[in-house]
């Protein structure tokens, strides 16, 4: 369709209300620019899906992800915002509010709304247990309400305190779509109850993820990190300039053998992706001059503490394609065609093709670590497990097993692990939980730990008929796709969660209990 057919579908639309209409056609007078300037064989990647934009936009002239400073926000007030420095609970409250209007993102909403346990602990005091509930109760519906976006993010813990604890019980009560909500984990000082309550909370709602703080804050420096929109790992007082990601299933089908692939084919679209990053990066550093903001001038995010994210997504394909290569060249050898049965040597179930895959993690890994770019954390870019998208088709998403292939949690644990230690910029696999979990949250707990002990940066979890689901990263409910096409939805995200479901399969994940099926009988 043309630029004024597509302005008319938007502004006609039955469903879509006037601020989404507005968002819409934002996007539209953005994409009407010619693309930023960039080779023809990167062009021709795009084209032919091997290297995605994620629809960020022909001329990006804002960040991706941004992280402000929050903590010195409060504490020093805003010239532009003409506010005073924070005094109370409720200035602390209305102050975020202001600020959150004000931080820009790939989808127009914030995408990380702080440390927030953090943030307000230095202003309860006067406040008793239940004054403090009935706020943040307030509070946390307002943020759903007004900023009606799931990838919206608020981090709580590792420490102990009211403010967390609270969090965790408003969530559970409400069960919203947003905030998404990351809770940090770190044995030395998350007492076991609070984790426990963090776990129950996902066996009802699906909700928090859980992140392995010590393991993500190794990555970066004191000023710290923030996890944001899905479960994406940034610098704080920084963000992603952007997210350009790697269709491995693409580059694996351009290989004519696994020595190929790793020689020659994943370099190549490699470099691509980089040059890519480069020409978006440079006209949002250089031309837009989003960073002469007032959240510069006051400190609030800094120029130098913003990544370019690397993403990759379709390992399972990747691996699975280059095993069928290597077997077929078994079998020419030998002569048979038994050597190309693959049924049992499938990424997630075969030792085999689970080392390849943490071969090309590792691949991956050294190539982004040793590539400098013009606009990074530290000169470079971080590598990231991207989650996939409303319309990937017949890909999975970042390294993870492929939906309805699920093997037994604490299987689907192992064979994943050792990922974890590459995808700086975050990973996550979502393990598909039985509902009887729910008579055992403490077997939630356990599998917890143990994922964090094997080396999980991060904890998901999707247990079977919640009413909200985890998509990629962030929340729906399920009774939101089921309506969206008939009356649309107050969400932004809810279009894009339906869309998923029709092409991605997340509502035929393969639900598993966590115990009795690696043991499943009992002994006297």
């Amino acid at each position: 369709m043309s630029l004024q057919e597509n302005i008319v579908q938007i502004v006609s639309h039955p469903h879509l209300s006037p601020k989404q209409k507005s968002n819409y056609l934002a996007l539209e007078a953005e994409n009407s620019l010619p693309y930023v300037a960039v080779s023809e064989q990167v062009s021709d990647a795009m084209k032919d899906g091997i290297i995605c934009d994620m629809f960020e936009g022909h001329a990006p002239f804002k960040p991706r992800y941004v992280l402000p400073d929050y903590a010195k926000y409060l504490k020093q007030g805003s010239e532009y915002l003409a506010l005073s420095p924070a005094e109370d609970f409720d200035d602390a409250l209305n102050a975020l509010m202001v600020l959150y209007h004000h931080v820009p993102s790939v989808t127009n909403i914030p995408v990380f709304l702080g440390h927030l346990d953090a943030l307000l602990m230095p202003f309860v005091a006067g406040l008793d247990a239940d004054a403090i509930y009935r706020k943040l109760t307030r509070f946390w519906i307002l943020l759903d309400r007004i900023l009606p976006d799931a990838f919206m993010h608020v981090n709580i813990g590792p420490t102990d305190n009211i403010i967390c604890r609270t969090l965790l019980r408003i969530d559970l009560e409400l069960q919203q779509i947003a905030p998404n909500l990351t809770f940090m984990y770190e044995p030395a000082i998350t007492p076991d109850d609070l984790l426990l309550q963090a776990t129950t909370n996902i066996c009802f709602c699906n909700k928090p993820h859980i992140a392995n703080y010590s393991l993500h804050a190794e990555t970066f420096d004191k000023r710290g990190f923030g996890i944001v929109s899905c479960y994406n790992a940034l610098p704080l007082a920084g963000g992603a300039n952007t997210l350009v990601r790697l269709n491995l299933k693409q580059v694996a089908l351009k290989a004519t053998s696994i020595d190929d692939f790793f020689q020659q084919v994943l370099p190549y679209y490699g470099q691509l992706t980089f040059e890519l990053i480069e020409a978006r990066s440079a006209f949002l550093h250089q031309q837009s001059h989003f960073f002469d903001s007032f959240l510069v001038k006051e400190q609030l995010i800094d120029e130098d503490r913003f990544a370019p994210m690397f993403g990759i997504y379709g390992m399972a394909e990747a691996v699975n394609i280059l095993q069928a290569l290597s077997a077929k060249e078994l079998a020419a050898a030998i002569g048979s065609q038994e050597a190309t049965d693959l049924s049992s040597n499938a990424y997630g179930h075969s030792q085999a093709a689970n080392e390849l895959g943490l071969r090309i993690s590792a691949a991956l890994a050294n190539m982004v670590t040793s590539t400098p770019v013009t606009y990074g954390y530290k000169g470079r870019a971080l590598l990231h497990s991207q989650s996939g998208i409303s319309v990937d088709k017949d890909v999975t998403p970042g390294v993870r097993i492929p939906y309805r292939t699920e093997p037994d949690p604490i299987s689907h644990i192992q064979a994943l692990a050792k990922h974890h230690q590459y995808y700086t910029a975050g990973i996550s696999d979502i393990l598909s939980i039985d509902e009887t979990v729910k008579s055992n949250p403490q077997a939630m707990f356990q599998l917890c730990k143990g994922a964090f002990s094997l080396g999980f940066r991060e904890f998901t979890a999707n247990v079977a008929n919640n009413d909200l689901v985890r998509v990629t990263g962030y929340m729906v409910k399920r009774s939101d796709i089921e309506t969206f096409k008939q009356r649309g939805s107050r969400s932004n995200t809810s279009g894009l969660a339906a869309e998923a479901a029709m092409n991605t399969g997340i509502l035929q994940r393969q639900a598993r209990v966590i115990a009795h099926e690696q043991a499943p009988f009992v002994y006297e």
